[in-house]
């Protein structure tokens, strides 16, 4: 996106769609254990878990919610995962990439209400816009995606452990919990009201 290819952008979101489908449908195996099982085969995680699991920060980084706080509960961070992770913090998330999409093409984004004037212009404008509303939906139907792995995880957590820690320090399914409507990119959830 940072170099205005939004086809080449669209076509990346495409292929994390496939992969992020795939993740919710691999809940599924894991809820096929029992729970004495799957405590049997938590245990060979310990104390790693999704939690600490820096390619999964790496992906919250970068589609946008990046919370340096993270850094300091990894337990067993290696520098090149810390390096990876403080490389994401400091480049443009995906958020930023589209705004800077929208701002090359004389649309404002100076802040939020200037954000969703140029979003609605993008929906109106179709013949116009049309690459920059099919890549907005895009980067809803990822964040869409990874809401619905998070409901389906804390789900098979609370199924097979209940309200147990979590193997990374975490509170388990309460903390799960709070994270299920985490939105990250909520300006596109709320141009809805607007059309």
């Amino acid at each position: 996106m940072l170099d205005g290819q939004t086809w080449q952008a669209r076509h990346l979101l495409r292929r994390v769609h496939a992969i992020e489908r795939l993740l919710v449908t691999h809940v599924d195996i894991l809820e096929t254990m029992t729970p004495q099982d799957f405590l049997e085969f938590r245990e060979g995680l310990a104390p790693a878990s999704g939690f600490q699991s820096a390619q999964y920060r790496e992906l919250e980084f970068l589609s946008g919610v990046k919370d340096r706080a993270f850094l300091g509960r990894f337990r067993a961070l290696t520098d090149t995962e810390r390096n990876r992770l403080l490389r994401r913090l400091s480049e443009p998330s995906l958020w930023d990439a589209y705004l800077s999409l929208l701002s090359a093409r004389g649309l404002a984004v100076a802040g939020e209400e200037e954000i969703l004037a140029s979003l609605r212009a993008v929906a109106r404008d179709r013949a116009t816009y049309d690459d920059l509303w099919q890549l907005g939906d895009d980067l809803l139907t990822h964040d869409e995606l990874a809401a619905l792995w998070r409901a389906r995880h804390v789900q098979m957590v609370e199924r097979q452990i209940g309200t147990k820690s979590g193997t990374g320090g975490s509170t388990g399914a309460p903390y799960l919990r709070k994270r299920v409507p985490l939105r990250y990119y909520p300006l596109l959830w709320e141009l809805r009201d607007h059309l």
